[in-house]
């Protein structure tokens, strides 16, 4: 059975921070450029953030320079630090392999005074 299960995630004051986790249940984990996507209430789903293989990170302009995605192919974890939080950052996070169709339950984030 393949599984994404997200962790981490809670309730922050702006400009605050949070890392969040996926454990992935995936043959070849190591293989596959993994990355972190969001939806917020009422909107479409987002990307987010994508790590290669072999560590190379690309993200949405939205938050670089205070995200950031990396990976522990011996845990086949895939993580996402996120720093200097903002209101607009709330919204449900998601892990997912690139070429896959399996997302799991999503980690909530929300970021209010």
């Amino acid at each position: 059975q393949v599984q994404l299960v997200e962790s981490g995630g809670g309730s922050v004051q702006p400009g605050g921070s949070l890392r969040l986790s996926c454990e992935a249940s995936i043959s070849a984990f190591s293989i596959y450029n993994m990355e972190w996507y969001r939806q917020a209430p009422g909107k479409e789903r987002e990307w987010v953030a994508t790590v290669t293989p072999g560590g190379s990170a690309n993200y949405a302009d939205s938050v670089k320079g205070r995200f950031f995605i990396f990976r522990d192919n011996g845990r086949n974890t895939v993580y996402l630090r996120m720093n200097s939080l903002k209101p607009e950052d709330t919204a449900v996070y998601y892990c997912h392999a690139y070429g896959m169709n399996f997302w799991g339950k999503g980690t909530l984030v929300t970021v209010s005074s």
